[in-house]
């Protein structure tokens, strides 16, 4: 991908990590298991992620962080699919073309 297209792709990221909006968010059971001011509190701390680094980010998308919560690790996955959730996005820096799942996992799920 070209710079312009990372950018791109990096900025729907996070725009959609930091609000939930414009894709579909999908908890694994030990995630959707947490007592719900727990779980809130995970999602947030997903949502409020910022510490993007070689290690984690190598390709510079934003699609991918761990957390540590609680004591407990946690995971985050950004994937990209077509729009009607069957096979790859042809181009996941257009929206109009890409639906973006978003998987947050304990880190034992993984």
């Amino acid at each position: 991908m070209s710079a312009t297209t990372i950018d791109r792709v990096r900025e729907l990221n996070d725009s959609f990590r930091s609000s939930f909006v414009g894709g579909a968010v999908m908890l694994t059971d030990a995630v959707d298991a947490l007592e719900p001011d727990a779980k809130r509190r995970l999602l947030e701390k997903v949502r409020d992620f910022d510490r993007f680094e070689d290690g984690n980010d190598p390709y510079r998308e934003h699609d991918f962080g761990a957390i540590t919560f609680e004591g407990e690790r946690y995971l985050f996955k950004l994937d990209y699919y077509d729009r009607a959730c069957k096979f790859a996005s042809p181009d996941p820096s257009n929206p109009a073309v890409t639906t973006r799942v978003l998987t947050i996992m304990h880190a034992r799920d993984y």
